[in-house]
């Protein structure tokens, strides 16, 4: 499924009204959190997206809904009570757990991978716990393996998992490269139970989801009978279907926990608000080591915002959440339906909150190596599409079979049309990459994914 796909909504009769909301005056549009409902709401109906949302902000929820259905066969809906697995979300848990043994002085950082695993080949001598972390060990993804569709509903344990690549060749000298590798956190998972002698699942519990009040979190299995669990599901040319077996004995510290949206804000406020972790562990947590990407988030700055986020992906789950530590604001999105409307609703959403506190600053000018970054096609229906180009050192939106039109820096990613109000704001998905925009014009948003 595309991201061009998310904008369907707009309707056969679109491209007429649609010159008319970009290039027209009309007052102010409303702020807010029936914005972000709208946005949701049209992807859901377009069957583009089934999960549960949360937004907050310094305390206040600002959107805390389902969308769609949690079983398809049941008609059972979705909330914030549902759980979802996370796929790579968990990639931050595990991260943590890595920085609470550090505190507990259990892991050394700089240490080999050897130490908790000493039967490890020769070639990972130089394959530390922190560059596992950062993704820059060099150790090859087996989820990339050419066989990896044909066993990923096999049972596994962890010594099996390592032994799908600890006899391959590294992708490159470890900390010389950054190679996104769930090998990597399979790894971390093995050092997470030889340094706490506790299952990988027994250890968070006990240190992070109890102490946090996170009920209804935890690793997932298929044996186990999990009360309120959304099934998955896969979007097909004819129509949606059950998502494939996914064995979860597979996905380990990389990918296996489930939660749900009013869990995982306990999860942000926990951490970000110095329950979890000691500062100097936090910062480290929260610091780029290389391409944005930190220890188990990405952590970015792009036009003047700060994020820290991770998406997520696996059988019948697609999951997007991010953090703006300087609002402190929280966009949580848990969708159980195949595609990329997690992540590009999930930066809509972000950018949304943003507006609403920050886009006072008046015209500003970015570089023209920063407005590169916006330039593309960003599709809107099947045949129109806005192209965005750098002229002259300025943005320029070009609506399909309409002339050109020059675009005024507003502040952050956000743009106004000359000689209008209309108004573009760019979203950027959970490595700050720019993913597409939101047209706001007649109290309207409309969304669409960059090509």
């Amino acid at each position: 499924m595309s991201r061009n796909s998310l904008c369907a909504y707009i309707g056969n009769s679109a491209l007429v009204g649609l010159v008319a909301f970009i290039f027209s005056a009309v007052p102010a549009m409303a702020q807010g959190s029936g914005r972000m409902d709208r946005l949701v709401r049209a992807s859901a109906e377009a069957d583009e997206f089934s999960g549960a949302v949360l937004v907050a902000r310094d305390g206040q929820v600002l959107l805390d809904k389902g969308y769609g259905l949690a079983n398809r066969e049941w008609q059972v809906p979705n909330d914030g009570n549902t759980k979802f697995r996370l796929g790579s979300i968990t990639k931050q848990f595990t991260a943590v757990a890595i920085m609470i043994l550090h505190e507990r002085g259990l892991v050394d950082l700089d240490a080999p991978v050897k130490t908790w695993l000493p039967d490890a080949p020769s070639a990972w001598d130089q394959v530390t716990v922190r560059r596992l972390l950062a993704h820059t060990a060099g150790v090859p993804n087996f989820t990339s393996f050419d066989d990896f569709q044909s066993t990923k509903a096999l049972p596994a344990t962890i010594d099996s998992l390592i032994a799908r690549f600890r006899d391959r060749p590294l992708d490159f000298r470890p900390g010389e490269g950054r190679k996104y590798s769930n090998s990597g956190y399979v790894l971390l998972t093995a050092v997470i139970e030889k340094a706490s002698g506790k299952s990988y699942a027994d250890f968070l519990s006990e240190a992070v989801f109890q102490p946090l009040g996170m009920r209804d979190t935890g690793y997932d299995r298929n044996a186990v009978v999990l009360s309120r669990r959304a099934s998955g599901y896969t979007p097909t040319a004819n129509g949606v279907i059950n998502a494939e077996h996914w064995d979860m004995s597979i996905p380990q510290g990389a990918g296996g926990l489930y939660s749900t949206s009013h869990d995982l804000l306990k999860w942000e406020q926990g951490l970000f608000g110095g329950r979890v972790l000691r500062p100097a562990s936090s910062t480290l947590l929260t610091t780029p080591v290389r391409d944005g990407y930190a220890f188990g988030v990405f952590a970015t700055k792009a036009a003047g915002n700060t994020t820290i986020a991770h998406s997520g992906g696996l059988n019948g789950f697609n999951t997007f959440m991010a953090y703006d530590p300087d609002r402190r604001t929280t966009v949580i999105v848990l969708g159980n339906l195949n595609g990329a409307a997690p992540d590009l609703l999930g930066g809509s959403l972000m950018a949304l909150a943003r507006e609403d506190v920050g886009d006072a600053r008046g015209k500003v000018s970015p570089a023209a190596s920063v407005l590169q970054d916006y330039a593309g096609a960003y599709s809107l229906t099947p045949g129109s599409a806005i192209s965005i180009s750098v002229v002259q050192g300025r943005l320029v939106s070009q609506l399909s079979g309409q002339p050109p039109v020059p675009l005024d820096a507003k502040s952050g990613d956000v743009f106004v049309l000359r000689g209008s109000d209309a108004r573009i704001t760019f979203t950027r998905d959970a490595s700050a990459a720019v993913s597409g925009l939101i047209l706001h014009q007649h109290d309207q948003d409309r969304i669409a994914g960059k090509s």
